[in-house]
């Protein structure tokens, strides 16, 4: 009995180390999506942009949706001039 027994545990231990490779594997995963390197809340475009000298046109030429228009009607980006226009005008 014992026999038969001694030849599941490398099967078993395996097995254990596989599961725990695979949490770990998921947890650095989860941990790299929410270490993502946060922009100062309101950093100037003319910084963001730097390598654009004449600017950058916040108009979206694509869809976006209603909450990104509320967004940047609340902070008057029709009316900004480069180089003094807020990050909240671009779209994420």
């Amino acid at each position: 009995m014992t026999d038969k027994l001694n030849r599941f545990w490398p099967l078993i231990a395996s097995a254990a180390f596989a599961m725990l490779l695979a949490a770990n594997a998921a947890q650095s995963a989860a941990t790299l999506k929410e270490a993502r390197p946060a922009l100062p809340s309101n950093p100037p475009a003319e910084q963001v942009f730097a390598d654009a000298p004449d600017g950058v046109d916040p108009v979206v030429t694509g869809p976006v949706t209603a909450a990104f228009k509320q967004r940047q009607a609340a902070a008057n980006c029709d009316s900004a001039v480069w180089p003094n226009i807020p990050m909240v005008c671009y779209p994420d």
